[in-house]
């Protein structure tokens, strides 16, 4: 069988570990050349070096998703390295769990900036290059909370603002050779989910998290594999009429 991504190259921001992590193996494993990009040097190289073990073609580019300047690196590495950009993953990002009246000054400009400014700086640098080739295909990783807003009231606007960017651009790009789509995953077992079960990290004072489990029925988490299949299928030719969308993969847990 014909591998779906075979000759195209994706960026992928925040794939060290997680979603952006199997995200990045599967499309490799599917033919791409992946650009891994995360804060975290040592992480960043052992997940291009598994890639690279299983056969895949891969670079990690050490890069703050928050940075302007970096975000121009990551693409003109990534046109040098391989000739072309074809899909861009906007993974990179960080949640919390702070009610409206605990939100101070620093973590707002911290959340937005990770949530909200750096998918629009990548998306804007990414279109920039797909409009001339009149292709391309962008996967916002949004979040359950982006329309169902129970976790902290700055990332769930971030997520929020995420999914109207991502249908503002597809507005945009209609008639074009570009797709965007946004993923938004529900509770997904990452290394980052798992320190929390085990309490190694604890909610903040002002935490939404007992709100959230009051309200939530069903606890059925999704793994890291799900996420990565439906942004395999949204970042390939079987979604070709798909653009301008906001999935939730959650398993139904929070219907």
């Amino acid at each position: 069988m014909k591998k779906l991504l075979r000759g195209k190259t994706a960026i992928i921001t925040g794939a060290s570990y997680g979603i952006g992590k199997t995200i990045a193996e599967l499309f490799a494993k599917e033919g791409a050349n992946v650009v891994l990009t995360a804060r975290g040097k040592e992480k960043l190289d052992e997940a291009v070096e598994n890639i690279r073990k299983s056969g895949g073609r891969a670079i990690g580019i050490v890069a703050d998703a928050k940075s302007k300047k970096n975000c121009k690196e990551v693409f003109t590495t990534t046109i040098a390295e391989f000739g072309q950009i074809d899909i861009l993953v906007n993974n990179a990002g960080g949640g919390e769990l702070y009610s409206i009246e605990a939100v101070t000054d620093e973590l707002l400009d911290e959340i937005i900036d990770f949530n909200l400014k750096s998918p629009i700086i990548y998306c804007r640098e990414a279109v920039r290059y797909m409009l001339p080739r009149d292709s391309g295909v962008i996967v916002n990783v949004s979040s359950v909370n982006g329309i169902r807003p129970m976790c902290g009231a700055v990332y769930s606007s971030a997520k929020g603002g995420m999914n109207t960017l991502t249908k503002n651009i597809a507005i945009r790009l209609v008639g074009t050779g570009i797709r965007i789509n946004a993923l938004c995953p529900g509770f997904t077992v990452t290394p980052t989910s798992q320190s929390q079960e085990r309490g190694e990290t604890s909610p903040p004072e002002g935490s939404m998290i007992e709100i959230l489990h009051s309200r939530t029925v069903r606890n059925i988490p999704c793994d890291a594999m799900e996420q990565a299949k439906v942004a395999l299928f949204l970042a390939s030719d079987l979604s070709s009429a798909v653009t301008g969308q906001i999935i939730v993969v959650d398993k139904g847990q929070y219907l």
